[in-house]
């Protein structure tokens, strides 16, 4: 159980960051992506990479 944790956890960082990434136009890839300079999009990676960090700190405690 903690490995799955582990793994969504940071999966769900990673995805989160990139979210961040695109919302803020910070990473442009792909180029085609509806998520580019959408602050909408930050706001909601934030919050998965906010849920990712938990999951790790779960599998870890």
């Amino acid at each position: 159980m903690r490995k799955t944790l582990l793994v969504v956890g940071l999966l769900g960082l990673a995805m989160g960051l990139l979210w961040i990434g695109q919302g803020t136009g910070m990473i442009a890839w792909p180029k085609t992506s509806f998520m580019i300079n959408q602050l909408q999009w930050a706001g909601y990676g934030a919050v998965l990479g906010a849920v990712g960090l938990i999951l790790i700190w779960q599998a870890t405690c």
